[in-house]
């Protein structure tokens, strides 16, 4: 072998490690950059506290969720929503392990209010403060639909919710304080958001918000979860975050979280409705609190 082909195979063999080297560093870079999305989760809420997992048939269980039904002053929810919010089996109900909330085009009327739409918002019966929420889950379809998981301070002072009823309404929104856990807009189909609201950010002014584009949210069940600690909120679907909530300064304003908070459950209908909108559930296969 002359000594120019050594030459010429020992800088070929040099140029394929290094090819090697480089592919495995960007490897590694691509697998560093995906954890660094990935939700950090705090191993100190490691006890089941509260959970539904929706077995049975029929009706949901009385003794862990609330119909709220009660329309605000004025007739309407806030927002210009269509909707009417009812305790009938047609619009909650459990089927095969799942809790199917659904939204219907219908004629109904109840307060004195005639709509043409309906739906359901639940209350739950348990509020808690700090831990990690797990909900596996399938949104609605359709433009104008709003399907919304959230939690308020149970100080909410709001005619005909769960726990104003029981003397515990204290306190105006937003300053009590709102955490949404997952919002999603037909008109913005597999787009999922998170944000909170408070006395620092709230309504069109909300600013602590973010979101991910999740393929198939309304046919394929996906993950979605809160930490919630003493210091910080994140938000996550299928393992990654995509939203994190610690203000810099903490505050009545930014940081009303150090309170009992409790589960929301429902679909709104927006004025812009599809005209051919007919019906969809929220399919809901469980929740579970860790502490």
């Amino acid at each position: 072998m002359t000594t120019s082909f050594k030459v010429y195979m020992l800088s070929f063999a040099g140029l394929v490690l290094l090819s090697c080297l480089t592919f495995d560093l960007s490897k590694n870079r691509r697998a560093v950059s995906e954890e660094s999305n990935l939700v950090d989760l705090d191993s100190k809420f490691d006890s089941l506290v509260w959970s539904d997992e929706f077995d049975g048939e029929g009706a949901i269980d009385q003794e862990k969720w609330f119909h709220q039904t009660m329309l605000p002053p004025g007739g309407s929810w806030w927002g210009g929503l269509l909707q009417h919010y009812t305790d009938r089996g047609t619009n909650t109900y459990l089927k095969d392990g799942y809790l199917n909330l659904v939204a219907k085009k219908e004629a109904f009327e109840d307060q004195g209010q005639l709509k043409q739409y309906t739906a359901a918002r639940l209350n739950s019966k348990f509020a808690f403060t700090y831990g990690r929420i797990e909900i596996r889950a399938k949104l609605p379809t359709g433009t104008g639909t709003w399907p919304a998981i959230w939690m308020l301070n149970k100080n909410i002072d709001e005619d005909g919710a769960y726990w104003d009823n029981q003397g515990f309404g204290t306190t105006k929104w937003p300053s009590c304080g709102e955490i949404d856990i997952l919002e999603h807009w037909g008109k913005n189909q597999d787009y999922v958001s998170s944000a909170v609201h408070n006395g620092s950010s709230y309504g069109h002014n909300v600013k602590n918000v973010a979101g991910q584009k999740v393929h198939d949210v309304s046919t394929v069940f996906h993950d979605y979860t809160l930490e919630w600690s003493k210091e910080k909120m994140i938000f996550g679907i299928d393992g990654v975050e995509h939203f994190r909530y610690q203000p810099s300064v903490r505050n009545s304003d930014t940081w009303p979280y150090d309170a009992p908070y409790y589960l929301l459950l429902n679909i709104a209908i927006e004025p812009d409705i599809d005209p051919n909108f007919i019906e969809s559930p929220m399919v809901v296969d469980y929740i579970k609190i860790y502490q």
